[in-house]
């Protein structure tokens, strides 16, 4: 975006200064259409609400774009001792330094990948009527629709509309719970994705030069909220954003996404493509893991821009660890010692997601935690 365009922008938000933002939020709430909604409805031209405001779309010109690759860990022969050196090796690299890779060859049939965005674009993409029994701001439903997790508290509403099936305090979700037109793709998705987060976990435990079940034992893998994101193609991508700059509240994110791509992460101060490859998953560090590690994994900020392009697709499990009962994490004590001491201090989950939820998702959790 070029100075001109930041500066127009500038006008139009000192124009409409005076208007009800509160009420217009409300009213985009109340329709329970979504983004979706609004391209049913044939606008041409973002709402208000949706524009960024000008010193974000300034700051946006000092931010350069980074021609940098994430790394990509291929995991077949897991099994073999050398194989597996490699791939600890190659993930311990990746968590110190960029925070997200891709993995490949990870076991899950390309098939349950495809069927998983298919069925969520089929959630989205329904009528109107059928979504609306799903849509829901209260965080306690295990599966709910919404726009916009910080409507109310974000500066600018963001470009997307979300499914959520949340096992933060579930282990499982009953056929009967989840939307008809995408039951059976996810409930394929969740049991690979639950496989693979196990295999991760015990993976990185290695990287950290810990025992291979001690992430495990630690039950980061238990607690998986899973989001399912619909991004419909903008008229006005240079305006907003699919996914403000955030971190996740999580130990480990595995992410699918579509052809279509958008993700972006900081890399170097520059933010930095995270291409899809073809049967390919995105793993970020997350911040519990950054915590837990003492720092020795990094947990990055990210995006997605929009795109006049779409829909876009992407699913999002978010590895929690334990919330109920009340369970307290803090830096794993091998990795404390009188020259690393402990940077952060103990915390439930709960407390971290209510911290999250309590804030715009643009600004990072770890600082309320640090000693």
């Amino acid at each position: 975006m070029d100075e001109s365009t930041a500066k127009e922008i500038a006008t139009h938000e000192s124009g409409a200064e005076n208007d009800d933002r509160l009420e217009d939020l409300k009213a985009f709430d109340d329709t329970k259409a979504g983004v979706k909604g609004l391209i049913d409805a044939g606008i041409t031209s973002l709402p208000k609400i949706f524009i960024r405001p000008v010193d974000e779309l300034v700051e946006e010109l000092n931010l350069g774009c980074s021609q940098a690759q994430a790394p990509v860990i291929d995991l077949s022969g897991i099994q073999s001792d050398d194989q597996r050196k490699r791939i600890v090796s190659e993930l311990r690299r990746a968590s110190e330094e960029w925070g997200f890779f891709q993995v490949v060859n990870h076991g899950i049939p390309g098939s349950v990948l495809d069927g998983m965005i298919d069925g969520i674009c089929k959630f989205h993409e329904q009528d109107t009527e059928l979504k609306k029994v799903y849509y829901s701001r209260d965080r306690s439903r295990k599966v709910r629709y919404d726009s916009n997790v910080d409507l109310y508290r974000s500066r600018a509403v963001n470009w997307r509309d979300t499914l959520t099936i949340d096992l933060l305090a579930f282990n499982q979700v009953e056929p009967n719970e989840l939307p008809q037109v995408c039951r059976s793709t996810a409930i394929d998705y969740i049991n690979h994705i639950t496989e693979l987060g196990g295999t991760l976990f015990d993976l990185l435990s290695e990287a950290l030069e810990m025992k291979m079940d001690n992430l495990r034992a630690m039950e980061c893998a238990r607690g998986r909220t899973f989001v399912c994101h619909y991004y419909p193609a903008c008229p006005e991508p240079d305006l907003t954003l699919g996914a403000n700059r955030h971190t996740d509240p999580a130990f480990l994110t595995i992410l699918l996404q579509d052809h279509i791509g958008g993700l972006q992460f900081l890399h170097d101060n520059q933010w930095t493509d995270v291409p899809p490859i073809p049967g390919g998953l995105v793993i970020n560090i997350a911040d519990l893991l950054q915590i837990v590690s003492n720092d020795k994994f990094k947990s990055v900020e990210h995006r997605v821009i929009a795109n006049q392009i779409g829909p876009r697709i992407s699913v999002a499990c978010f590895y929690t660890g334990v919330a109920v009962p009340a369970k307290i994490y803090g830096p794993v004590k091998e990795l404390i010692s009188d020259k690393s001491p402990a940077l952060y201090r103990e915390f439930t989950v709960t407390e971290y997601l209510d911290n999250f939820f309590s804030r715009s998702i643009d600004k990072s959790g770890l600082d309320h935690f640090k000693i």
